[in-house]
């Protein structure tokens, strides 16, 4: 295992180099061909991800390939790192995404889901004013509630996401006539409920119910899913990193018996 362990690090860091200038790449694609705000975001995670993975393969290369201890124990300690920040991020994760600390807040919010079930830090996270007015211009430029003409009430409903049906439309329980996928009006007595959400509802197409309780909630329930997957992921990527610290351990005593030899060899 201690004489392959090199080129097994090597192999697997020229992989990831390979992965590296991918990364960098896709992310100057994007500075060039992506023109709304929402989607630039997008850049700097492909670029940052992409610089780390060419800075921490050229490290393993240069500590497996040129047997170089320096470059190979900044490796160790960068692999041991990410190990740790994996750890860390995944246990936030469980704990911002789990329905029972925000359970004391289980009086608002509005329909099935309440605000109340999702934790505080992801509700002040997402929902806070600064952010939530990034997303709603997001909702606007990807086109969230853009639909087909034509089509009745029923037609809409049974194709409508759960992020449509509450950004795109007013609750049910409003009361509101429908006139077209995102044009509702309000009957002259009034809602039908006193659900808030129903006053905040806007036939103006860049508002909609964007800042609705309903949409938020959709909103935070996306992200959730979306950290969960996340945490799974990051726990497969740890074992993964784990099983690579390993080897590389390996490839570290084999380049320090190597240097042994060489150095015994030399003044024997």
């Amino acid at each position: 295992m201690v004489r392959i362990s090199n080129w097994i690090i090597t192999l697997l860091n020229i992989l990831s180099l390979v992965a590296g200038i991918a990364a960098v790449l896709m992310s100057a694609w994007l500075f060039i061909k992506i023109e709304t705000p929402c989607e630039r975001n997008l850049r700097m995670p492909f670029l940052m991800m992409g610089g780390a993975l060419l800075g921490v393969s050229i490290m393993g290369l240069l500590g497996s390939c040129c047997r170089l201890n320096f470059f190979m124990w900044l490796y160790l300690i960068t692999l041991f790192l990410i190990m740790l920040w994996l750890i860390v991020f995944t246990i936030f994760a469980i704990i911002v995404t789990n329905k029972s600390v925000g359970r004391e807040l289980s009086g608002k919010g509005l329909g099935e889901r309440k605000l109340g079930d999702y934790s505080h830090w992801l509700q002040n996270y997402v929902v806070n004013e600064e952010n939530w007015d990034k997303i709603r211009v997001c909702f606007g430029q990807t086109k969230l509630c853009s639909f087909e003409a034509g089509k009745d009430q029923n037609q809409y409903s049974k194709y409508m996401s759960s992020m449509q049906s509450g950004c795109c439309k007013p609750p049910n329980v409003c009361g509101l006539v429908f006139e077209n996928a995102t044009t509702w009006n309000m009957p002259k007595k009034g809602p039908a409920d006193p659900n808030p959400d129903c006053r905040t509802w806007s036939n103006v197409q860049t508002e909609l119910c964007y800042n609705c309780q309903s949409c938020k909630i959709e909103a935070l329930e996306e992200i959730k899913k979306e950290w969960k997957i996340l945490s799974l992921a990051n726990t497969c990527i740890l074992i993964v990193v784990g099983i690579i610290y390993s080897i590389s351990c390996c490839a570290l005593r084999n380049n320090q018996s190597k240097g042994y030899q060489k150095y015994k060899g030399h003044y024997a």
